[in-house]
């Protein structure tokens, strides 16, 4: 079977709604086998939610689902597994103290007389299947500590066991380095030239056009756009998700520094990074770059306070920071958005406006108390400002997207006013609209005198934002560039210890 015969999997004219909400109002997909299928758009464009039709987790309320031509329905995720459909998630759900092995043939494990788990020939079966993508990984080793990218593997092969013919991965790249990347690369294309249809879920505009032979785009619950990638460019697919050109950082927009704000000298934290020195003023988003692990995440916890350092100082405003005191540093006018929204930024039980004041309280509390309606009045200042999508303030921040609750970290730390903003990852996982917001922010900040440091494994975003950019590798810092003189090559030379320059 080729793309251009019948295709394996249509979904025509689907719509869900979650009460008042039209999560889908139209949408529609086709995969072909030996085809890997790009599907774009913003958060809250519909993508999740079809993603979750074609998992069997939501039943659509109109329009219909075929598989090899015929009608079916997927009322569980056992039903999409029978039909052929597998969905690797960006954080895969693998049981963690069991092997890889058992994992992939989890309720399905094949059995010897008297009903006894033939684990020999599970791990056989499963070597096989890693065999099949090209990768070495071990059956035998117990999910407890698997990169994500391994994770993700497993995931791969647990599909390849039930003969899934469409694989569907959501933002598996988010959080995998270079090298991971390339390797998942490796195995899609093997699954390609097996004949498998793969669904590849992305906000990396440059992976989809590296991987993908078609793409859909969905905006506002609807499918915008169908067609081969061939002759698309990365403008065409902004305009396709937005609906408006996005606008691009001008030189009348990167103003001169103003005085010094953070001075960081000789930072070391023994085994982790080594003679850190860095500065920042007012005015100045600095770009911090690096492969995934180079210890730039690492460096701003310890300049933040919460890591302790054995040697060096972190002063900001030309006074020295106690070490190890987050409180500190905020007292300093230091704000720190981290690279992990939810686990480190939100506390995602708790309503939009209790996250956003969380950071001001002492602003906002009178003879020992918060009133509800000083927070809220707060919140909605703040929410306005960032032009926040969210239903109620009341709400919890998990019902709102990944960009939202981005922007709600961000105005956590933007209602104290800080004299620098820490950003690390700031566009992780958020959609092409969102990102061009949180771009424009970061770039009115340093207009309004804020100095940024901003940490970043996107290089075109390292380019777009930064006024310098800084480089690390393996704990050190290896090069320094103006914007004028810094391109993706120079990044990457120095990243990956191709280019013998050390910074000053």
């Amino acid at each position: 079977m080729t793309p251009a015969a019948a295709p394996v999997l249509s979904l025509r004219h689907a719509a869900k709604s979650f009460g008042a909400v039209q999560a889908v109002a139209d949408g529609s997909l086709e995969l072909s086998a030996g085809e890997v299928h790009a599907l774009v758009g913003e958060n809250g464009a519909g993508k999740s939610t079809l993603v979750k039709m074609l998992a069997g987790l939501h039943r659509p309320d109109a329009g219909e689902l075929l598989v090899d031509g015929k009608p079916v329905a997927l009322p569980s995720p056992a039903a999409a597994q029978a039909a052929g459909i597998a969905v690797i998630y960006q954080e895969p759900t693998l049981f963690p103290d069991l092997t890889v092995a058992e994992n992939i043939f989890m309720g399905r494990q094949p059995l010897l007389p008297g009903r006894r788990i033939d684990r020999r020939l599970m791990r056989a079966q499963s070597a096989a299947l890693f065999g099949r993508l090209g990768v070495p990984l071990d059956p035998g080793r117990i999910c407890r500590g698997l990169s994500i990218a391994d994770q993700q593997l497993a995931e791969i092969a647990k599909a390849l066991s039930r003969d899934a013919r469409v694989i569907v991965m959501d933002e598996p790249t988010a959080a995998l380095s270079a090298a991971e990347v390339a390797r998942l690369f490796e195995v899609v294309r093997t699954l390609r030239a097996a004949g498998a249809a793969v669904l590849f879920i992305s906000h990396r505009l440059e992976e989809v056009f590296e991987i993908c032979q078609r793409v859909t785009v969905m905006r506002d619950g609807r499918q915008v756009l169908s067609s081969e990638l061939a002759g698309l460019t990365a403008d065409d697919l902004v305009r396709a998700m937005v609906g408006r050109q996005m606008p691009e950082r001008t030189a009348g927009e990167r103003s001169e520094p103003g005085e010094l704000v953070l001075r960081v000298e000789r930072l070391t934290r023994e085994g982790v990074f080594t003679g850190i020195s860095l500065a920042v003023r007012a005015g100045e988003i600095v770009a911090l770059a690096g492969l995934v692990g180079s210890g730039r995440t690492e460096v701003a916890r310890a300049v933040f306070g919460i890591d302790r350092y054995d040697a060096g100082t972190v002063a900001v405003s030309g006074r020295q920071l106690r070490k190890a005191s987050p409180s500190a540093a905020m007292a300093a006018g230091v704000g720190y958005v981290p690279a992990d929204r939810r686990q480190q930024g939100l506390v995602m039980d708790m309503s939009v406006q209790q996250n956003v004041a969380l950071a001001s309280l002492a602003g906002l509390r009178r003879a020992g108390l918060v009133r509800s309606a000083a927070e809220r009045a707060f919140a909605a200042d703040w929410a306005q400002r960032l032009r926040l999508k969210y239903g109620r303030l009341t709400d919890p921040v998990s019902l709102l997207s990944g960009g939202n609750q981005q922007k709600v970290v961000l105005a956590k730390w933007l209602g104290r006013r800080p004299a620098l903003l820490i950003v690390d990852e700031p566009t992780r996982g958020i959609d092409i609209a969102t990102k061009a917001e949180v771009h424009q922010l970061l770039v009115q900040l340093a207009q309004q005198g804020v100095a940024i440091l901003m940490i970043s494994s996107e290089l075109p975003e390292v380019l777009h934002i930064g006024d310098r950019i800084l480089v690390m590798r393996e704990g050190r810092l290896t090069a320094e560039y103006s914007h004028r003189e810094a391109s993706e090559e120079k990044i990457m030379a120095a990243a990956t210890g191709q280019l013998a320059v050390q910074a000053p």
